[in-house]
C-alpha cells in the first residue's frame, strides 16, 4: 500500500513539474512578445503587466505544489548500496561513460556471489559434519590406514599402462621420458593434428599443454617446455578443455582407468579440424573450428554451443 502511494506521488510530482516548466516558458514568452498593440500607451503596459503578474502567479502556484510532493516522495534512503556513486546516472553523456549502469551490474553480481557461495558453504559444511561423525564411530585402533599405494607405483607398472594405452590407438604415439627423476613426462603426437605434453605425478596427471603439430615442445636445452603456451588461439581452448577433462576423470583408486579414459578423450581430437558441430552444423565459428569434446559421447561442439 505504502509503495502505491509512493508511485501516485512520483507520477503527480512529475506532472507537477511539466507544468512548473510550462508556466516558466509562458513567462519568457510574455516577456519576449513584450507590450501588444492597444489603444493608448498605459493601456498597453497594464495589459502588460497584468500578463506578466499572472504568469508569475502560476509559476509561484506550481512551485509550491512541487515543494508539497517533494515532502510526500521523501528522500532517497541514505542507506543505498552504492551511496554517491547514484550521482553518476545525472551524467549527460550517460552513452560515453555508462559507469553507474556497470556499477549496479557488478553489484548485483556481487550480491548472487555472496548468496551462492552461502549456499556451497552450508552444503560444504553439512558434508564435512557427515564425514566428522562416522569417523569419531569408529576406534582410532580399528580405523583402517590410508593405502598410498597409489601414490608411489613402481616406475615398471608406470611404463606397462602407458604402453598398453599407446597400443590401443594406432593414430596416437606416446613417448615417455623422466627428466626429472621418477616423474613421468608424456609427449602425446596425435595424428599430425596436434602435440601434448603430459605431466604426471606416479599414475595421476597434474597439468596438460596443447600445442600445434608443428610447434617447437622443447626449451632451448631440449627438455619439454612445460610452460609456454601455444601460439594459436584453437590449441589453446583445446588446453583448457583438456584441464576441464582432468577434473571430470578423477577415480583415485583406479589411476589406469583415468589415464586411459582421458586418452580415450583426448583421441577424439584426430578431426579437430573436420568434423561439424554437432548442435550448429558448421564447421567455423568466430574462426575457430568445434574445440569442445563431450566427455560421454565424444561428439564435438562450439565452445558456445555446448552450453
Amino acid at each position: 500500500m505504502a509503495e502505491a502511494q509512493n508511485l501516485e506521488a512520483f507520477s503527480l510530482a512529475i506532472h507537477s513539474i511539466q507544468a512548473l516548466r510550462s508556466s516558466v516558458t509562458r513567462v519568457f514568452e510574455c516577456l519576449k512578445d513584450g507590450m501588444k498593440n492597444k489603444e493608448s500607451q498605459e493601456v498597453r503596459e497594464r495589459s502588460f503587466l497584468n500578463e506578466f503578474q499572472e504568469n508569475l502567479d502560476c509559476v509561484n502556484r506550481d512551485l509550491n505544489e512541487l515543494e508539497r510532493l517533494s515532502n510526500l516522495v521523501g528522500k532517497p534512503s541514505e542507506n543505498h548500496p552504492l551511496h554517491n556513486s547514484g550521482l553518476l546516472s545525472l551524467d549527460p553523456v550517460h552513452d560515453k561513460t555508462p559507469l553507474y549502469s556497470q556499477l549496479l551490474q557488478a553489484y548485483k553480481w556481487s550480491n548472487k556471489l555472496q548468496y551462492h557461495s552461502g549456499l556451497a558453504s552450508g552444503l560444504l559444511n553439512q558434508q564435512s559434519l557427515k564425514r566428522s561423525a562416522n569417523q569419531m564411530g569408529v576406534s582410532a585402533k580399528r580405523r583402517p590406514k590410508a593405502q598410498p599405494t597409489t601414490l608411489v607405483l613402481p616406475p615398471h607398472y608406470i611404463d606397462d599402462v602407458i604402453s598398453r594405452i599407446d597400443r590401443m590407438f594406432p593414430e596416437m604415439t606416446i613417448h615417455l621420458s623422466r627428466p626429472n627423476g621418477s616423474s613421468a613426462m608424456l609427449l602425446v603426437t596425435l595424428g599430425k593434428v596436434l602435440k601434448v605434453i603430459v605431466v604426471m605425478r606416479s599414475l595421476f596427471i597434474d597439468r596438460t599443454i596443447v600445442k600445434g603439430y608443428n610447434e617447437n615442445v622443447y626449451t632451448e636445452d631440449g627438455k619439454l617446455d612445460i610452460w609456454s603456451k601455444s601460439n594459436y588461439q584453437v590449441f589453446q581452448k583445446v588446453t583448457d578443455h583438456a584441464t576441464t577433462a582432468l577434473l571430470h576423470y578423477q577415480l583415485p583408486q583406479m589411476p589406469d582407468v583415468v589415464v586411459r579414459s582421458f586418452m580415450t578423450w583426448l583421441r577424439s581430437y584426430i578431426k579437430l579440424f573436420q568434423a561439424p558441430c554437432q548442435r550448429c552444423g558448421k564447421f567455423l565459428q568466430d574462426g575457430l573450428p568445434p574445440t569442445w569434446r563431450d566427455f560421454r559421447t565424444l561428439e564435438a561442439f562450439h565452445d558456445t554451443c555446448r552450453q
